[in-house]
């Protein structure tokens, strides 16, 4: 899941960036008001994470003027800033969740994983389609009752799919989905997860719709 991270602070942005990705998140971390609202714009982000005193635009009036665009992102704001008042302030502005400074990097992480599960319609903390159970916070998956063993990069991918079922998911989409700023992606790498995928959870696991991209049905298929 590819979040963006918007924090001044070099050594909380740094802690958190480098603790997110370990727990599984894809990070574009930036450093101003301005920078943020910019990517928010011109990316698909599965969420993002907003302090409020940044420099050139403070937390709030980002939030404002991406919700003004139309912008869905869901956003937790992380600040210092403990007053009822300010927490209120963010909220009516349109953030989904508001955390205060020092935050638990797992508490963080299990906040996000609810926000992004419920933009997708996805209630439970588990995902299922088919026979497929996955478990973001574990980041297990079992088909029929059985481990399935996946590689980090698979079951990102499966991930994408599950919080999007019977939806047809672009190449460039899921490229939005499973990297960040400066990860090389090579040309035939999606086709390969999705190969090695449907070797592991059967052929018609996942769909190619030819000339627009790849389909994981909710229900399963026989053929």
């Amino acid at each position: 899941m590819r979040i963006l991270l918007a924090e001044d602070d070099p050594l909380l942005g740094d802690g958190l960036q480098a603790g997110l990705r370990q727990l599984g998140f894809q990070v574009d971390w930036v450093r101003d008001g301005e920078a943020a609202e910019y990517e928010l714009r011109s990316l698909v982000y599965a969420a993002a994470v907003l302090d409020l005193g940044m420099p050139r635009k403070n937390g709030l009036d980002v939030l404002a003027s991406i919700r003004k665009a139309e912008v869905s992102c869901p956003v937790l704001i992380l600040t210092a800033r403990d007053a009822v008042a300010d927490r209120i302030r963010g909220l009516d502005q349109g953030a989904d969740d508001y955390v205060i400074k020092p935050v638990d990097l797992n508490e963080l992480a299990a906040r996000l994983r609810a926000l992004i599960r419920r933009a997708h319609g996805q209630p439970n903390e588990n995902l299922e389609a088919q026979d497929i159970l996955l478990d973001p916070g574990a980041r297990s998956v079992k088909q029929a009752g059985s481990i399935v063993e996946v590689s980090t990069r698979e079951f990102d991918l499966l991930l994408t799919f599950m919080l999007n079922p019977d939806r047809v998911l672009s190449r460039e989409q899921i490229e939005q989905h499973l990297y960040s700023w400066g990860q090389e992606v090579d040309s035939n790498a999606i086709e390969v997860h999705i190969h090695n995928l449907r070797k592991k959870l059967g052929a018609t696991s996942i769909l190619t719709v030819r000339g627009v991209g790849y389909m994981l049905p909710k229900e399963g298929r026989t053929s």
